[in-house]
C-alpha cells in the first residue's frame, strides 16, 4: 500500500477486510476511531453498558492493562511484566498519536498497572489523585467530558477492587484463575462507571454485568487479531484475510451477545 502508515490508513484497511458493523467495532476497539454503527446497535451497546468498547478511554485501556498484567506476571517477574506493558503503552501512544484523550487513557492504564502488579492500593490512590489534579490544572474543561470521567472512575474501581491476587502455581488451575481475574478486573472497572452512564443516558443497565462477563475476554484476542489484520493488510491486503476472519468470528459473537442481551426482559430501565 502506498498510503502513509497511520491510524487512518489502517482503519481503511480494516474497512476493506471486514463488513460493517464489524469493521467499525474493530476500529473503535483498536484505535478509538469513531465507529459508524447503526442506531440499533448503538442503543444495544448503551442498554448493555458496553458502549465503552468503541471509545479509546482509560476504561478499556485499564481493563486491557489488567488482563495483560495477569497473563505476564505468570510468565515474567513483576518488574519485567510492568516494563513490558509500559513499553507497549508507550509504543501504542507513539503510533496512534498524542492526543489529550489518549494521554489520559495511558496515564490511567499505568496507574491500574501499579495497583494490579504491585498491589499497593494507597500508593495507587495517591497517584490517581495527583494525576487527576495535574490534568485538571492543564485543562479544567476535561472534568465535563464523559471520557475523562469514565477513565477516572474505571481506574478507581480497579485500584480498589481489582488489585493483585495470590498467584496459583498449579497448571490445572491457570485457565480458571485467568478467567476469574479477567472477570474481577472487568467488574471492578464497572463499579463506579455504571452510575455515570446512568447519569448521562438516564438508563440503568441491569444486564451490564452479564454482558460484560460474556464479552470482556474478547478484548485481548481482538486486539491481537485485529492488529495483525490491519498491519499485514497494509503491506498486502490478502495477508490480512486470515486474521480478519478470526476477528470476524469474535466480532460476530460480540454483536450477537450484545443484541441478544439488550432485548432480554428488563435488560435496562429508562428514567
Amino acid at each position: 500500500m502506498t498510503d502513509p502508515f497511520s491510524v487512518q490508513t489502517l482503519t481503511l484497511v480494516i474497512g476493506r477486510l471486514l463488513p460493517e458493523p464489524h469493521a467499525g467495532l474493530l476500529a473503535g476497539i483498536l484505535f478509538g476511531t469513531k465507529a459508524s454503527l447503526s442506531r440499533e446497535l448503538t442503543d444495544s451497546l448503551i442498554a448493555t453498558g458496553t458502549l465503552h468498547i468503541i471509545a479509546l478511554s482509560g476504561f478499556n485501556v485499564s481493563i486491557m492493562v489488567g488482563i495483560l498484567s495477569d497473563v505476564f506476571i505468570r510468565i515474567f517477574s513483576r518488574r519485567v511484566s510492568s516494563l513490558l506493558i509500559l513499553f507497549m503503552l508507550g509504543a501504542f501512544l507513539w503510533f496512534v498519536g498524542v492526543s489529550p484523550s489518549l494521554v489520559r487513557a495511558v496515564i490511567m492504564g499505568s496507574l491500574s498497572l501499579i495497583a494490579i502488579v504491585f498491589g499497593r492500593q494507597l500508593w495507587s490512590l495517591l497517584s490517581l489523585a495527583l494525576a487527576v489534579i495535574i490534568m485538571l490544572l492543564l485543562n479544567f474543561g476535561w472534568i465535563g467530558e464523559m471520557s475523562f470521567q469514565l477513565s477516572v472512575l474505571a481506574t478507581l474501581g480497579i485500584i480498589l477492587f481489582g488489585g493483585k491476587k495470590p498467584i496459583h502455581s498449579s497448571k490445572s488451575s491457570l485457565l480458571s484463575t485467568l478467567l476469574a481475574d479477567d472477570l474481577r478486573i472487568t467488574l471492578a472497572a464497572q463499579v463506579f462507571t455504571t452510575p455515570l452512564i446512568f447519569f448521562h443516558f438516564h438508563r440503568l443497565s441491569l444486564i451490564s454485568p452479564l454482558t460484560n462477563i460474556l464479552i470482556g475476554w474478547l478484548m485481548v484476542p481482538l486486539t491481537v487479531l485485529g492488529g495483525l489484520a490491519s498491519l499485514l493488510g497494509y503491506f498486502w491486503l490478502p495477508l490480512g484475510v486470515i486474521p480478519a476472519w478470526g476477528s470476524w468470528v469474535l466480532l460476530e459473537y460480540l454483536v450477537r451477545v450484545v443484541s441478544m442481551t439488550a432485548h432480554l426482559p428488563i435488560a435496562s430501565v429508562n428514567f
